[in-house]
């Protein structure tokens, strides 16, 4: 069938409409208007049945104007707080993540924002590799505290770095571990490094584990999920956003040498679980489609 001229440009005009409402729905709505929460109801296990415990997730917060305010921030605070879970954990990358901003926010901006956050269990915290990259002293020292760390310090914030704490609800015992960042050095011939470098220790941090109570693992990347032991009930993760774009289940371009294995979601590998969080922020680009910004929520030691 011939197509005229008025019928190719309406379709073409169509087509132009149709890219135009998609980016501007990627650009300006997912990232900056939406937030859903992401619920996940799991016993692992490993994990004791009897130990029923809620846990709200933050991840990839990436602090920024335009998209994410301080005062944005504090209002994700508000809906986490609402939520009613037992403990907060806070997952990293605090620190903006792309260059395409109206302003800065300063670390002690955003960490007083997320300072209202409250659990009865407490608000625990890694930091990711944006927290380091944005530090250029710990760069050029090779080492921590990092200016994130210290912000979320100072609002009374506890930040784990191969760290681990024995914690109890309902007189039950289970143990949070903090993992060090993965990717935390910079390569460059200024600081001798061919490649990133880690700070994370995981032998160091499973070696605090003094009873066989139940453990959950903070760790940024996705990465070191093969390496973590079934020891380990839950792992939970950030830092791929979901890969910010996200179509039948599949990520074009995910920041993970494991690409979709680990882009998003309920993983489970040899009765390991892990869970990685889509965030809030963006990286690289201020683009966000098929994947809105989330909240997660853990209820474990449910059927």
């Amino acid at each position: 069938m011939a197509i005229t001229r008025r019928g190719f440009l309406k379709s073409l005009l169509a087509a132009l409409a149709g890219g135009a409402a998609l980016s501007s729905y990627a650009f300006a709505i997912e990232p900056m208007l939406r937030l859903t929460v992401q619920r996940y109801r799991i016993t692992p296990p490993n994990w004791p049945p009897h130990l029923k415990l809620t846990l709200a997730a933050v991840a990839d917060v990436h602090a920024v104007e335009p998209g994410m305010s301080a005062n944005r921030i504090r209002a994700i605070t508000e809906v986490t707080n609402a939520l009613g879970a037992d403990m907060i954990v806070l997952l990293g990358d605090y620190a903006a993540g792309h260059p395409f901003k109206t302003r800065s926010v300063r670390s002690s901006e955003w960490a007083a924002a997320l300072s209202g956050l409250k659990a009865p269990l407490g608000v625990h915290a890694i930091l990711g590799n944006h927290d380091w990259w944005d530090d250029r002293t710990a760069q050029r020292r090779g080492h921590g505290p990092v200016i994130g760390g210290k912000a979320l310090e100072r609002v009374g914030i506890k930040v784990y770095e191969n760290t681990a704490v024995r914690l109890t609800k309902d007189g039950k015992p289970f143990w949070l571990l903090g993992l060090g960042d993965q990717l935390a050095l910079l390569p460059g011939r200024r600081w001798g490094r061919r490649r990133f470098v880690g700070v994370d220790d995981l032998p160091a941090t499973l070696a605090q584990l003094t009873d066989d109570a139940p453990a959950i693992l903070l760790a940024h990347e996705p990465d070191i999920f093969p390496s973590v032991p079934e020891r380990v009930s839950l792992t939970l993760s950030g830092h791929t956003h979901g890969g910010q774009i996200r179509m039948l289940g599949y990520s074009p371009m995910v920041p993970s040498r494991y690409g979709n294995r680990y882009a998003y979601g309920h993983v489970v590998e040899n009765d390991r679980h892990m869970i990685v969080s889509g965030g809030l922020g963006c990286s690289i680009l201020p683009v966000r489609f098929g994947v809105p910004p989330e909240i997660v929520l853990v209820e474990l030691g449910v059927a």
